[in-house]
C-alpha cells in the first residue's frame, strides 16, 4: 500500500479498535460520524475513552472540538484524543491546544507486508504463546494489561470482564494472545482486523521478563496467523525507541500518530489513564 491509503485504513483499524466492543456493549457508548468519532467506555478510563478520525471543516473545527470535549465531560472520566496523519483540519493540533489539552505521547506509524515478515523465534528462553480461547485466559490477559500502569488500572480489568462475550465469539475481530513461561502468563499481544488489514496493539512484557525476546514472540505470532488466515498489511503504533525491533521485523514507518489528553494545567485530572500501550521498546 502507498502511504496515503496506508493512512486511511490504519484509521479505520484505530476506529474498530476502539468502537467494536462499545457499540455493542451496554452502559457504552459510540458516536460516529464522518466528521469525528467519540467512544466511551463506560467507566473512567481513557484507555477506552476515545476521539479519533477528525475530519473536521476548518470554518466548524473549534465549536465541535469544544462540543466533542463537552460530551466526554458528560460521559465522565478521561479520555484520549488521537490525531493520524489524515486528520483535519491540519492544524488540528494547536486546536486541541487552544482548547485545553496537551501532548501526551507522540507514536510511530508503521507497517509490515505480511509476506516479508522476517522469520523470529517464537519460543525464546521456552515461551509459548497461545491465543486466548478462555475467561480465564482474558482474564490474565487483562491483568497483565492492567500492569502496565503504576498502580495496575483495575478499569481494564472490568472493561474486558465485560467485553468477554465479544472477544471470545465466534465472530471476534480481535485476536488475543499470551505468552506463558510454564504456567505464568508474562506477556501479550493483540490483533484487531479492520480497514482491509490487521493492527497490532497491546504488546507487552511482565516487568522482571523483559528483554529476553517476548515482545518480539509476541509480535511475530499474531502475525503468522494472520498470514495464514489471508491478510497482506499489518499496522502498529512505536514508541520511537521501538522503531528498531519493528524495522528488524519488516516493518516501515508511514507517518506520525499523536495522543493528546487534558491539560493539567487547565485543571484536568488522569485518574484511570491509560491510552493505547506503546509497542514494546524491549524484547
Amino acid at each position: 500500500m502507498d502511504p496515503l491509503t496506508l493512512a486511511t485504513a490504519a484509521d479505520a483499524n484505530l476506529v474498530t479498535h476502539f468502537t467494536w466492543v462499545q457499540k455493542q456493549t451496554p452502559g457504552m457508548r459510540v458516536v460516529e460520524t464522518a466528521e469525528l468519532v467519540l467512544t466511551h467506555g463506560g467507566m473512567p478510563c481513557d484507555t477506552f475513552n476515545a476521539a479519533c478520525r477528525a475530519r473536521l471543516p476548518d470554518a466548524t473545527a473549534p465549536p465541535r472540538i469544544r462540543e466533542a470535549i463537552a460530551w466526554f465531560d458528560r460521559a465522565g472520566g478521561p479520555f484520549s484524543w488521537w490525531v493520524g496523519i489524515e486528520d483535519q483540519p491540519s492544524d488540528l493540533r494547536a486546536r486541541l491546544v487552544d482548547a485545553g489539552l496537551e501532548l501526551a505521547e507522540s507514536e510511530v506509524a508503521m507497517a509490515a507486508d505480511l509476506d516479508r515478515v522476517a522469520a523470529a523465534d517464537l519460543m525464546p528462553s521456552g515461551l509459548v504463546v497461545r491465543r486466548v480461547g478462555s475467561a480465564a485466559e482474558l482474564e490474565a490477559f487483562a491483568a497483565l494489561a492492567a500492569a502496565n500502569w503504576s498502580p495496575p488500572d483495575q478499569h481494564v480489568v472490568q472493561f474486558y470482564r465485560r467485553a468477554a462475550p465479544l472477544i471470545l465469539g465466534p465472530d471476534s475481530i480481535f485476536w488475543f494472545y499470551l505468552g506463558f513461561l510454564g504456567e505464568i502468563p508474562v506477556a501479550t499481544a493483540q490483533l484487531t482486523v479492520g480497514g482491509g488489514v490487521v493492527g497490532l496493539y497491546n504488546i507487552s512484557t511482565a516487568a522482571g521478563y523483559r528483554r529476553r525476546g517476548f515482545g518480539t514472540a509476541l509480535t511475530a505470532k499474531p502475525l503468522v496467523d494472520a498470514r495464514s488466515a489471508g491478510f497482506m498489511t499489518a499496522i502498529l503504533q512505536a514508541a520511537p525507541e521501538g522503531v528498531g525491533l519493528y524495522r528488524r521485523l519488516g516493518f516501515v514507518e508511514f507517518g506520525e500518530i499523536a495522543e493528546y489528553k487534558r491539560s493539567l494545567g487547565a485543571g484536568g485530572s488522569r485518574p484511570g489513564s491509560g491510552g493505547l500501550p506503546p509497542a514494546p521498546t524491549t524484547g
